[in-house]
């Protein structure tokens, strides 16, 4: 018995003495006692539409009991100081959080390693590349010695290549730009033989984001009871998602490996549509605006193209249907007509109302458009026209 417990004491001590020390958070380790570890790393980017994605997942995956450790792979790139980084400490105490320059295209696999103390993971996360370059392909070469579980990868509905013939919502089967750099990515690690699965998001919004530029478009006009001008008829739908029920999607594949590995594709959205009007008039409702007030300013797509709208001139939406069927995924928890109402807090919380706006393409659109709305000099309030006469010169005519 004796005997035992020196043992089990040397080996405990050595374990401390030569784990590596990379950040001032702690790996979360469920027992110690457990025979079978399973670490999985989340390589997150510096911000942007994925931004919060790394936050939510592992916040996801702590409750999942097939993962016994968490680490985040940061882009150091990313601004401390803006949501969700500044909330790591504090809202995922247990996840080890490593810092590395993944905007370095001379990475390799080595330099990845040594970054990571030369831990070895079971399933990784890549929430950063853009293709198989630098950091990218490491991430890749390194799944490969570590003979990874899974090899999940957040990729990009916005490859995809609908034609007169597409049927919506976009299924996986549709035809991508096989030039995109997420496209690449793809066939790289399925050349290395990884047990890739690959997931398509588009549109993500959330409490935590940093990047706001869809809904903050229609807020920006109706705050200031401005037209919205929406392309042609309006009625195009768009696929808007809660970055929790993103993350719900990504950390799927844990629920059948094997079915995610053999699909291997998946898009990734909320199969609760709405049409470009539509958010129109769940922002207004939001913020307390009549329906009756609401300008919508429908214009001509082709003759002006997308101006400052924020989404596609025609449908481009995709639907978790497959996620559905193969992985037990059970559909997006949060509603978009709920969430506007702290989004609309949110919104004003930053500025919203007041930031400096730029409007010269809606003023043409409008204009142009012979529009049914009394716009007159409206614009000129928020973005005006600043003639500067500063370096004129007098005109003198020889007669």
């Amino acid at each position: 018995m004796w005997f035992s417990l020196i043992l089990v004491a040397l080996l405990t001590g050595a374990s401390s003495a030569f784990s590596p020390s990379m950040d001032s958070n702690s790996l979360s380790v469920r027992s110690a006692t457990e025979l079978q570890m399973s670490a999985a790393l989340i390589v997150q980017n510096k911000g942007g539409g994925h931004g919060e994605l790394g936050y939510q997942l592992a916040k996801k995956l702590a409750a999942n009991d097939k993962i016994t450790s968490i680490t985040i792979l940061q882009d150091d790139a990313c601004n401390e100081e803006q949501e969700p980084f500044k909330s790591y400490s504090s809202d995922l105490p247990d996840v080890k959080v490593v810092k590395a320059a993944l905007g370095d295209e001379s990475m390799t696999s080595t330099d990845l390693k040594s970054i990571l103390g030369d831990a070895t993971f079971e399933y990784v996360w890549d929430n950063a590349s853009k293709g198989p370059v630098g950091s990218g392909k490491a991430i890749c070469d390194c799944a490969k010695d570590w003979d990874v579980k899974l090899l999940t990868y957040v990729s990009s509905a916005g490859m995809y290549q609908p034609d007169k013939n597409t049927v919506f919502p976009m299924a996986e089967s549709t035809p991508i730009k096989e030039s995109a750099g997420q496209a690449k990515y793809d066939a790289y690690a399925v050349e290395l033989g990884l047990p890739l699965v690959s997931f398509r998001p588009q549109y993500i919004y959330g409490e935590k984001a940093n990047k706001h530029d869809y809904i903050d478009w229609y807020f920006d006009r109706l705050v200031r009871s401005l037209p919205l001008p929406i392309p042609d008829d309006g009625q195009q739908k768009v696929s808007l998602t809660n970055s929790e029920d993103v993350a719900a999607i990504l950390a799927s594949p844990l629920n059948n490996e094997e079915a995610a590995i053999e699909q291997r594709f998946f898009n990734c959205g909320n199969d609760k549509l709405y049409t470009y009007d539509e958010v129109a008039y769940l922002c207004a409702e939001a913020a307390g605006i009549p329906k009756d007030k609401v300008m919508i300013e429908h214009y001509d797509g082709d003759l002006f193209g997308k101006a400052y709208f924020p989404f596609r001139l025609t449908n481009f939406y995709v639907a978790p249907t497959m996620v559905k069927e193969k992985l037990g995924y059970e559909g997006a928890e949060h509603d978009l007509a709920e969430d506007l109402k702290w989004y609309f807090e949110s919104y004003k919380a930053r500025g919203g109302p007041t930031k400096k706006m730029t409007l010269v393409k809606d003023k043409e659109i409008t204009v142009d458009s012979k529009s049914r709305f009394q716009v007159g000099s409206i614009y000129d309030e928020y973005d005006p026209l600043v003639a500067d006469f500063s370096d004129v010169k007098d005109l003198i005519i020889d007669i």
